[in-house]
């Protein structure tokens, strides 16, 4: 049963400043050139708790967890971060334009507390694997400020569209926040008050499971910490953005790998010799290629340094993913990349956008770039709610949610 609560969230006051100057995208999705962005564009930007910067001299008095929550006192000292008078829900919608199709949507959803549950207690379910670095990184934050800024993205099966009903009625009122991301994407937020609103969504969620979308790891951190205090009855909840999986503003963007060093001709000969290798003209070619039919063909895009791009094709096994094929025939037999070396990152990494993975390897900054099709967002529900689990960063759904919008305090 996922039981939902509205809580008294923690948000920055309007003398702060323009919340577009304040918030940020997910901590995991800052690179080091948004990161210096953000700390130029407020004193107060939420980077400074969620992703500090480290320097030489730091000390176990003196850190980035220790400054974070320096940071987060003196703040609400200051007036700077305000607490909501009353339990709230708040809806949540975003408007976007889908890269590369240009498509407009609008993703509609609300914040809540929803349940840290053990996976096994059928409540919230993954699809992926997680990494130990991140984990470690945000336990220790978490243990400094016992605070949340950040949503984890909840689906959740609703084809009446119940609850987005209610959503609708409270958008219908003046938003309390709107802010335009790097992105381009609209964020508004309105705050849902009324005890009948916040009953009938409570209502329609008490009998749905969840899913993760994005946050495994802020999820398992604070399962973590839920065990390390377990005299925090606050520590038992979380706060989430809840969208329905029946949204049609639900989007999946794929995650590309890119393998750093490797022999490119050795790796395209074996390849060869295993699997139906195509040279592809352009990346439209690819695309064309995607866009046939072919449930029974895992199909790939193998781009080789210096400026070669394949159409990988192999027969695909029962309910096997083309991520899962890529991580366990390519990756693991064919370059020796196991578990191990993509739990820790290692002669691996990630990249969104086929143009940009293509880039990377006539940059020389890659020897190799897998290209995936997106998966489907019911695909993802399947797996999840029959147990199975994904590779890492095998879905990357878009817009992110906002980091610094509302606040959880763990108070008691």
């Amino acid at each position: 049963m996922a039981d939902i609560y509205p809580f008294r969230a923690y948000r920055f006051a309007p003398q702060t400043g323009p919340l577009e100057n304040l918030v940020t995208q997910p901590y995991d999705k800052i690179t080091p050139d948004m990161q210096r962005r953000y700390l130029t564009l407020s004193p107060h930007n939420l980077v400074r708790i969620i992703l500090g910067e480290r320097f030489p001299e730091d000390s176990p008095s003196n850190n980035v967890y220790t400054r974070a929550a320096r940071y987060l006192s003196e703040w609400i000292q200051q007036g700077l971060l305000i607490q909501e008078p009353q339990p709230c829900l708040f809806a949540y919608f975003q408007e976007f334009s889908v890269p590369d199709t240009g498509e407009r949507l609008v993703r509609k959803g609300f914040i809540g507390l929803g349940p840290v549950e053990d996976y096994s207690a059928g409540i919230v379910h993954r699809h992926e694997h997680t990494l130990s670095g991140p984990k470690q990184d945000r336990l220790e934050l978490l243990r400094h400020i016992r605070t949340h800024f950040e949503q984890i993205f909840m689906l959740y099966p609703d084809p009446a569209g119940e609850v987005d009903r209610v959503l609708d009625e409270a958008a219908s009122e003046e938003p309390i926040a709107s802010v335009t991301d790097e992105y381009g994407a609209v964020h508004t937020l309105w705050r849902i008050a009324e005890p009948v609103w916040i009953s009938a969504i409570q209502h329609a969620m008490w009998d749905k499971k969840l899913i993760i979308a994005d946050g495994h790891h802020r999820y398992e951190t604070a399962l973590a910490f839920r065990n390390e205090h377990p005299e925090l009855d606050d520590a038992r909840k979380l706060m989430m953005t809840f969208v329905n999986l029946d949204s049609p503003g639900l989007r999946i963007l794929a995650t590309h790998r890119l393998v750093g060093e490797a022999d490119a001709d050795a790796f395209l000969q074996a390849a060869s010799s295993q699997f139906r290798l195509t040279p592809l003209a352009s990346l439209g070619g690819l695309r064309n290629a995607w866009r046939e039919p072919h449930p029974d063909l895992v199909r790939i895009g193998v781009a080789a340094a210096p400026d070669r791009l394949y159409l990988l094709e192999a027969p695909r096994a029962p309910e096997t993913l083309d991520v899962s094929f890529l991580h366990a025939r390519i990756l693991k037999d064919l370059l020796g990349i196991g578990e191990e070396d993509v739990k820790n990152e290692k002669r691996i990494r990630y990249i969104r956008g086929a143009e940009a993975a293509l880039e990377e390897v006539h940059q020389g900054q890659a020897a190799l770039a897998f290209l995936l099709e997106p998966v489907s967002v019911h695909e993802v529900a399947r797996i999840a709610l029959a147990g199975g689990v994904m590779p890492q960063k095998s879905t990357d759904f878009y817009p992110k949610l906002l980091s610094g919008l509302t606040a959880y305090r763990l108070e008691k």
